[in-house]
Parts: C-alpha cells; structure tokens; sequence
C-alpha cells in the first residue's frame, strides 16, 4: 500500500536534517537495513519514512478540542498533536483517546465519567467531520487502509480507563459502536474491574484490592472479546496484567508502557509481562514518555510540586498540563528540572524497543507517544519530530519492512486478529 504526501515541504526538510544527523551518529543494530530495498530505490531516512504508515497508538486530547479554537486541531494550537504537526512530521495517523481519570465510585461518579467520556468521543468526531479532506474516521483496518492510502491521515479512537462504563457491560458495546477500538482496564487508582500499577492515596486505596482482575472484570473481558474491543493492559497491576493476559479470548494490547528492565517506573512491563503479551500474540507499544524511559525516583516528587505551584498561582486546585504547560512558570521550573535529571532522548526510546524486539520478536512490538498525556522525549517532542524516531531505527539496522511493522503493521495485525476472535464468537 502507498500513500499520498500531504507534508509541508519546508518544515519537513527541517524534520530531515535532524533525522539524518541522528542516522549519522547511530549505532548499528543486529538487523539489515538493505536486504529488503529494491534496487534504485531511495533508501533515504526522510524515503523510508515517507513510505512507511506511522500509527501513535495513544494521543491524548483537551476535552475542549473541536469545541474550543485554542484546542482546535486544524490550527497551529500550543497541543504536541494537531493536523499541522501531523503533516509536518510524517505522523500519518493516531489513536485518540477518551480519558477520564479515575474517581469516586458511586452513581454520580459514574455518571460524571460518562459525561465526560461522550464528550470526548464528540470532540474525535467533530475533528474528522470538520477537517474531512485532511483526516478520516477508520473503524476497521481496511477503512484505516484506504484512508491512508487516499493521503489523508486517520483517527481511531481507545479509551484510557474502564471506569467510563461504570458497572454497566452494556456501555462497552455502545462505547464500541462510538468508535472506541481499545479499552484501558483501569488508569491510575483500583477500580471495579482490576487493581491498578498505581493505587491512589486520594481515593483510598490499599496496594491491592481485587488480587488483579475482579469477577466483574472477567465479564468485562469478555464482552470486549465479543464485540471486538482491544484488551488494554497498560496502568493495570501485574496480577491483573498477567491474568486479563491468560484469559482474554483474544490477544491483548499494552497501548503505551515501556520496559522495567531499562527504567524501573511501576508503569513499566518487567520481562515476564513482556513475553506474556509475545506468548499471547499481543502487541507491546513502546512509550515515549522521559519517566518511563529514563526514571529518576527522586524527581517525581519534585514535579509534582512544580505542577502544584503552577496550578496554584493559575487559581486552579489541579495541574492541567493543557492549560498550565504552556505558562513561564512551568517552563522555567523544568529547565531546572532537566538541568538536575537529563531527559531521555530518542535513543533511549529506541533502546526500549531494541529490548522488547529481542526479548519478544519484531512481530510484538509498536511505538507510542502519549502526547498530551505526558509524554514526549528529546528529539520527539511533537508529531512535528516523528522521522527522528525513524532516523534512529534505520540507524540501527532495522530493515524497512521491520520498521513498517512497529510503526503500524503489528497493531493493525492485532486489530484484525482480535476483529476475528469477534467474529468467531
């Protein structure tokens, strides 16, 4: 399949330079950039790049984007993702994400994350329907294909957080029909499905409350299998991951993790989990957040107070990095930071997926940013800086068909293997 460039031209040869200084200085790794390249073909980083479909499995967005201009996303807006960014940095398509951090959970709470949740997928909607020419909506593999293949980018939708459907099993068929291809079990705090990685002092939770998945968390497994919903087992404990992992139906999701082996964050899958997700013909995305790169225990905290000073003096109780990133305060107080605790760059990233690709097969693997969530690395900070991810995996040897596959082939692999699990049930 072969797509359309929709690039602008001038920021793209910006991109490019900064790829090909970082093929410059890149190490080999054990696989072969040639083998699989036509001869006469233009095997340049920016060639290659253009060539292959790039898929961000987890891009976060403002609950007022499409119904606020700041946010808007056909217009240059201060968000690490927008169709601009797209387009100056190769990013060719995203998973846009319905998140509603976990809270109390009683009726009303229940009825407050649905809100929330519908207002999301509205806002997705309204993007493809307002920008049709420049983005489309896929709600199978093949629709994403022909998107792809027309020049346009496309959206898909996951949700970050199984507390969207409350206890209510009927929501996630809804949920579905919406859009929604993936589901995150649980965020950060337990909820009724399963035990997360990280229990929340501020709902009260103690270290476990399930021992992993809840009984109402198997029916929840198993309606997501029947309709055809991605098993997300990113932010969800390490029992509750392996045991969603032995008992989905259908092959499981980690939309954005990196690995505990090379940074030891609780959000990271340690090499047990890892190969689980192999054994079970899932798919790891690699996450380009610095925390889960490169984890310093002391900074969290440090941080932390940094985004309560900002919200403080914005006359706000809670960090809201799309309002408050943005402010001098912040920017100042994270030049400190970086200057104590490096960031991680794009080669640190793509050490993460080195381990993960010989730990568990090129086949189990794929790349995520968590933009506008968190996420974001040195070199890759925007969609504007997509090819640099790429620079570096040519840098390392990968062929063009391997890079083809953690970029997007494996997760579109997954979406249809779990399409068929559906079908057959």
């Amino acid at each position: 399949m072969t797509k359309q460039s929709t690039r602008n031209p001038l920021l793209t040869g910006m991109v490019s330079v900064a790829a090909l200084l970082l093929v410059s200085c890149g190490e080999q790794g054990s696989g072969s950039s040639d083998g699989d390249m036509a001869a006469g073909q233009d095997n340049s980083v920016e060639a290659i790049h253009e060539r292959v479909i790039t898929l961000d499995t987890h891009v976060d967005i403002h609950e007022d984007m499409t119904f606020d201009p700041v946010y808007d996303p056909g217009t240059d807006t201060q968000q690490q993702v927008d169709l601009g960014k797209m387009e100056a940095g190769g990013l060719d398509s995203a998973f846009f994400i319905v998140y509603v951090g976990q809270d109390v959970r009683t009726p009303e709470g229940y009825a407050m994350a649905e809100v929330k949740a519908r207002r999301k997928f509205s806002a997705i909607h309204r993007m493809t329907e307002h920008y049709p020419d420049r983005i489309g909506f896929a709600n199978t593999p093949d629709e994403f294909d022909a998107i792809a293949a027309s020049g346009r980018k496309v959206a898909a939708i996951g949700i970050e957080n199984g507390y969207v459907i409350g206890k209510n099993l009927a929501l996630i068929e809804e949920y579905y029909n919406m859009g929604a291809r993936y589901m995150t079990l649980a965020h950060n705090g337990h909820n009724d499905i399963c035990d997360s990685s990280g229990p929340s002092a501020r709902l009260g939770d103690a270290e476990e409350e399930h021992g992993g998945v809840s009984e109402f968390g198997y029916q929840v497994i198993d309606e997501m299998n029947r309709v055809g919903m991605m098993v997300d087992i990113s932010h969800v404990s390490i029992k509750c991951m392996l045991q969603a992992t032995e008992y989905s139906k259908a092959p499981v999701i980690a939309s954005h993790s990196g690995v505990w082996e090379l940074s030891k964050h609780r959000r990271n899958l340690n090499d047990e989990q890892l190969k689980a997700v192999g054994a079970a013909n899932g798919v790891v995305q690699i996450v380009g957040l610095d925390d889960f790169v490169k984890y310093y225990p002391a900074k969290q905290a440090e941080l932390d107070a940094l985004r309560a000073d900002v919200a403080m003096a914005a006359g706000d109780a809670d960090w809201d990095s799309g309002k408050h990133a943005a402010s001098e305060q912040y920017k100042a107080g994270m030049e400190v930071l970086d200057a104590k605790y490096p960031p991680a760059t794009v080669k640190d990233f793509v050490d993460h997926i080195d381990h993960a690709v010989k730990l568990i097969g090129i086949d189990h693997v794929g790349i995520v940013s968590d933009f506008d969530g968190g996420g974001g690395i040195q070199g890759w900070d925007s969609a504007a800086e997509t090819m640099n991810v790429t620079a570096e995996l040519v840098a390392r040897g990968y062929s063009e068909e391997d890079i083809a596959k953690i970029w997007s082939g494996n997760t579109l692999a997954l979406w249809r293997r779990v399409d068929a699990v559906a079908a057959g049930l």
